[in-house]
């Protein structure tokens, strides 16, 4: 499974970290996360109030079925509401193929969708379906995954820096470490891009240890199901639990497994997972899991519908087309379980500034 990738804006530079419940950022890609609905914001600079969205018709299309999208669901309804647009709708395929993935797309347009929010199947393939779209007239979202390589043919891609997260999964693992030991990384599709650059993320904070962490192994292509994800980690446990000291998940299903495996083992290895399914955030207050990275799917939503409604309009245009944006991430540990959706709501308000100020020109 594809989670969301990297996402550069030119000139600012990205950091989040969650801690005791407050938030301090930067950014690389700029960011925001939000758990629940994000409060729109009530004025934003440079014209980026929309006047009249009747007609806008947004529909959001993830890859294929995955727990990460059910809240672009709710937050798309929320956006109808807020902005008054004419019709939104959430689709998304049986099976993670972008064939499948162009067809919906297709039909969707069809029945009369005119502005399209796309978590992309294939990340070097997807260009062409943006491209696509764009040709129809259609404003067009890369949302929660942006296209492999430097070229993004939508008009702005929405996304977690997957490789930012997964170094400051790492980093977080390694403190409860006490700064040394063995670490495994549990991660997604081997030939995704995000899995790549998640790799990455994890070795780079290991090297900074100066070999005091050694990464034991990375096992990928384990986050198709819970049931795939709880095999590999049960037989990883078999194998090796005695000698793991840590455990970094950057994908849903192997997070869930880890958390599930550790408390039923008993095993003392300090699991950092992501995103904030319950299973993860009861194991932070029970204290099988040490500390989660939350992404920020309903910011995505959220953030994504209202300026599409603004390119379809023709209120706005993009600055830099392409242009890539971190939605954030946030390390959420027994301190902050309890308020951090706050944080998240609070950076996707600053999001929507962001957009206003930075990434959108509005008459």
């Amino acid at each position: 499974m594809r989670f969301p990738t990297r996402s550069v804006l030119p000139g600012v530079v990205a950091a989040v970290v969650l801690a005791s419940g407050t938030a301090a950022c930067t950014y690389k890609n700029s960011g925001t996360e939000s758990g629940g609905q994000a409060a729109p914001a009530a004025r934003t600079g440079g014209g980026a109030e929309l006047v009249d969205g009747s007609r806008t018709k947004v529909a959001l299309v993830p890859g294929g079925a995955h727990p990460y999208f059910q809240p672009w669901k709710a937050a798309v309804t929320t956006a109808r509401k807020t902005y008054g647009l004419g019709a939104v709708t959430f689709d998304e395929t049986a099976e993670w193929d972008q064939q499948k993935q162009n067809n919906l797309l297709s039909t969707l347009a069809a029945r009369g969708y005119n502005s399209f929010g796309v978590f992309g199947v294939s990340p070097t393939d997807i260009n062409s379906t943006f491209a696509d779209l764009k040709s129809q007239g259609f404003p067009v979202a890369s949302l929660g995954s942006c296209p492999a390589g430097d070229k993004d043919e939508a008009d702005f891609c929405l996304s977690t820096d997957v490789q930012l997260a997964a170094y400051k999964a790492t980093k977080a693992a390694i403190e409860a470490m006490g700064g040394s030991g063995t670490l495994v990384h549990l991660t997604g599709n081997n030939v995704d891009a995000n899995t790549q650059l998640r790799i990455k993320g994890v070795g780079q904070a290991v090297k900074e240890t100066g070999g005091k962490v050694k990464l034991l192994q990375t096992i990928t292509d384990i986050d198709t199901d819970l049931q795939t994800a709880q095999k590999a980690v049960s037989d990883l446990m078999a194998a090796k639990g005695d000698k793991i000291t840590g455990i970094v998940a950057t994908a849903y299903n192997p997070a869930v497994a880890a958390a599930d495996a550790v408390s039923t083992s008993g095993s003392k290895a300090k699991v950092i997972a992501i995103d904030d399914d319950a299973k993860i955030l009861s194991g932070i207050k029970q204290g099988t899991v040490t500390a989660t990275v939350v992404q920020n799917p309903v910011g995505q939503a959220e953030i994504g519908t209202w300026a599409l409604a603004l390119l379809q309009t023709k209120q706005c245009t993009v600055r830099s087309p392409g242009v890539e944006v971190d939605s954030g991430s946030f390390i959420v540990d027994k301190a902050n379980v309890s308020g951090y959706d706050k944080a998240r709501q609070a950076k996707t308000a600053q999001l929507k500034q962001q957009f206003a100020d930075k990434v959108l020109s509005c008459g």
